[in-house]
């Protein structure tokens, strides 16, 4: 296929050329990844700037997406790719095998890095979703840190580089300029842009950005960063959000505020700090969802109020296709139960839906991201529960409200269930507050109604 880039496109291309560090802030759906190897093909045959490229990418990405921009587009028609997935094997076998890019998923930074025996003899690396290297002390950054000097150029691709809030940008940008730009130590860029939030003496729990925080960070960083939004640069259908509000019955309410107080105040006074607060956070939710594990792992079944809406829902749809968004197992055991629906895990799953196959489709947001596109199958997905990764969050919308979606009106439902942890959730999503203050704070005006 002959590609004919946007200018939007264009200019990015050149702005990865002009830059031998860039971060690219990329709404979902604006080709990052033609935009990205049309740069890399002008800097192997044109500039001859570089020879080898890594483009490190999510699993699914890594398989499949890349290659299959590669084979699509006449222009990279001459570009040699090898896939490193898989076994040890079949990993040596791909690395082996002479080419011009070589991409390989994520979880296997730290194997070619410190495992593999191979030299790093890379010139120019892809960090696709830079946002998954946010963790400084994580092995996939360590290991590519290790590296990093020996690159003469890198790309930074991601949509949602700041999804857990502002502090996710030290590891991210220290992967690409090492440190330069906001510091090469998280201390030091905690103590420029930050101030302590939750503490307990001397122990501090949590930080907050101070007032001038983002403007001074995104000043620092603008010189190798260019960000685009989707809907300034494409016609996009438009997007409603709209929330179903269930009601626990008396009976349910009680069960619902006994099981809380159970699970999380054994002592009135206990501090809710950032490493429980996942976790209450995490019961609440399923409570909120109508069921909860208990200790040795059964499910304690609260309502079936979010069961009931689901129904109603899919009853309205006339048969026309859904996607619904499920986060635990046993919400998904729950709804097959009681609706014939089919889980979107599959090459042949995503093929089906698209093609119009399947009525109620489920999906994990955790498998809903990068690379997977749905937006031919239908136009309205449903939260059944709710999530508080932003990122995640906005991935899983963004497989039906993106460009190629052909309905006029993409319709993203929420089920919340009315005084749950449900409306905290939904209130930090929408003000795209997901930090982990916001958490802390949601969990303790649960605990303390």
């Amino acid at each position: 296929m002959k590609y004919s880039p946007h200018d939007y496109q264009r200019y990015a291309a050149e702005f990865i050329i002009a830059h031998p560090i860039s971060a690219l802030l990329l709404d979902m759906g604006l080709g990052k990844t033609s935009i990205t190897l049309t740069a890399i093909n002008d800097l192997l045959f044109d500039s001859f700037e570089v020879h080898k490229v890594l483009v490190v990418a999510p699993l699914r990405v890594a398989r499949d997406i890349w290659s299959a921009e590669i084979e699509k587009w006449e222009h990279l028609k001459n570009l040699r790719y090898s896939v490193v997935v898989g076994t040890a094997q079949e990993r040596f076998s791909a690395l082996s095998t002479p080419a011009d890019i070589y991409i390989i998923n994520r979880e296997n930074i730290q194997w070619l890095v410190e495992e593999s025996g191979l030299p790093f003899d890379f010139d120019m690396a892809v960090i696709d979703e830079l946002s998954s290297f946010k963790n400084h002390q994580s092995k996939r950054f360590r290991a590519f840190m290790k590296v990093r000097h020996k690159l003469k150029r890198i790309v930074g691709l991601t949509g949602t580089p700041a999804g857990n809030g502002l502090m996710d940008l030290f590891a991210e940008f220290k992967l690409l300029d090492m440190g330069e730009r906001l510091g090469r130590l998280i201390g030091q860029y905690r103590n420029i842009y930050f101030q302590p939030d939750k503490r307990n003496g001397m122990v501090i729990y949590s930080y907050k950005p101070l007032p001038d925080a983002e403007q001074r960070i995104y000043d620092k960083i603008s010189d190798i960063t260019i960000s685009m939004k989707a809907t300034d640069h494409l016609k996009m259908p438009e997007l409603i959000s709209a929330e179903y509000t269930v009601q626990l019955s008396d009976k349910e309410r009680e069960k619902y505020d006994r099981l809380k107080k159970d699970l999380v105040l054994s002592d009135d006074n206990e501090e809710v700090t950032a490493a429980n607060a996942a976790s209450l956070s995490n019961k609440l939710s399923q409570m909120a969802n109508g069921a909860v594990y208990s200790d040795n792992e059964s499910v304690i079944q609260i309502h079936d109020r979010k069961l009931d809406a689901l129904e109603d829902i899919i009853e309205s749809m006339n048969g026309k296709p859904l996607l619904v968004a499920y986060w635990f197992k046993h919400d998904l055991e729950r709804i097959r139960k009681r609706f014939e629906i089919r889980e979107i895990k599959s090459s042949e799953d995503i093929s089906d839906w698209n093609s119009g196959k399947i009525p109620v489709a489920l999906i994990h947001p955790a498998s809903a991201g990068h690379g997977l596109n749905l937006q031919s199958g239908g136009s309205t997905l449903v939260w059944f529960g709710l999530t508080w990764s932003l990122e995640l969050y906005q991935q899983t919308n963004a497989r039906l409200w993106r460009q190629g979606q052909t309905a006029d009106t993409v319709v993203i439902q929420h089920i919340i269930a009315k005084c749950t942890i449900d409306e905290q959730i939904m209130k930090a999503l929408k003000t795209k507050n997901t930090t982990q203050a916001a958490l802390i704070t949601a969990v303790k005006a649960e605990v303390h109604k």
